[in-house]
């Protein structure tokens, strides 16, 4: 294992990306971004290039890195319409298209050497009852035919010689963006809930040990294919309301029945609604070793 000395991150200004930011000069690491959203920072030691991604990505930064990590993508969490569809699949299958068509622009010496690429556990879609490996075919639907569309892209980097990892992110919980800082408020006020039956799946990591993950695929020369960003403990939506409940010290009393939220979030609701019971097989093969594999201690660190 070796550190990569420069890293050029896409997505850098999201929740995940800021977190990835300070984890990397921590560890003494060069970070530049590329990004739509050139603007000021307090810390003038990360680079900032400006990439729309319907272009190919600029060379220089892309000749200054090692190893490129690449985050960006329209958010999911949001009523879905033709056009925000189209968002969610253009800025993940094209981007990463012309990520990598930057990238062959460079004579093979100057490439990076390893692409790190988000996915998501969209890939798998509604799994039911049934647990889910990295080595499972993709599911049927919008966001699995994206998941796989973004991959495909993702891998085409081999092909110019770069090592391709891809972490296909679960539910991110952190209490500064994600999942969870959006359950916080209702929650705060005894108005939280189980998201219909409360009988599905929910695949959930800790913002800490996705961070960690991608850290680890970057520096892990033998680190290669699909990863599940999940912990290795997934809970049924009733346990996690259960337990963030209690971590909060409040009642949870106030289902939120699917019809409601179909009415709230329209197709979308179904990622709500849908059960994923995703497990981190190769991940842990690999060697990566969670920091929170369980729940209850993952909240309580989080809302301490």
């Amino acid at each position: 294992m070796k550190e990569p000395r420069n890293v050029l991150l896409t997505g850098g200004t999201g929740f995940i990306g800021e977190r990835l930011i300070r984890a990397l000069q921590a560890r003494g690491q060069g970070v530049s971004l590329l990004t739509r959203r050139v603007r000021a920072r307090e810390d003038r030691t990360v680079g900032q290039f400006y990439w729309d991604f319907q272009t190919p990505a600029p060379p220089e930064p892309l000749e200054w890195a090692d190893t490129i990590i690449h985050l960006a993508g329209e958010p999911v969490a949001q009523r879905w319409t033709d056009e925000v569809k189209r968002r969610i699949r253009d800025s993940r299958i094209l981007g990463t298209a012309r990520l990598v068509e930057g990238v062959a622009k460079l004579p093979a010496k100057r490439r990076p050497v390893a692409l790190i690429s988000a996915s998501a556990i969209g890939f798998y879609g509604d799994t039911g009852e049934e647990p889910r490996s990295e080595t499972a075919p993709s599911g049927q639907g919008f966001l699995p035919d994206v998941c796989v569309g973004w991959e495909r892209a993702a891998d085409q980097a081999r092909d110019l010689g770069l090592r391709v990892a891809k972490i296909r992110i679960g539910i991110v919980l952190g209490r500064e963006g994600g999942a969870l800082a959006k359950m916080l408020p209702p929650f705060r006020l005894g108005l939280g809930g189980i998201l219909g039956d409360g009988r599905q799946w929910m695949s959930w990591i800790h913002a800490d040990d996705l961070v960690s993950l991608f850290i680890y695929a970057a520096e892990n020369d033998s680190v290669e294919g699909p990863l599940n960003g999940t912990a290795p403990n997934p809970v049924r939506n009733r346990e996690f309301t259960a337990a963030l409940a209690g971590a909060l010290g409040r009642p949870a009393l106030i289902p939120t029945p699917a019809v409601a939220l179909r009415l709230l979030f329209g197709e979308m609701a179904e990622v709500l609604l849908a059960s994923q019971r995703i497990l981190p097989d190769a991940t842990i093969r690999s060697g990566f070793q969670f920091r929170y594999p369980n729940l209850g201690p993952a909240l309580q660190h989080l809302l301490a």
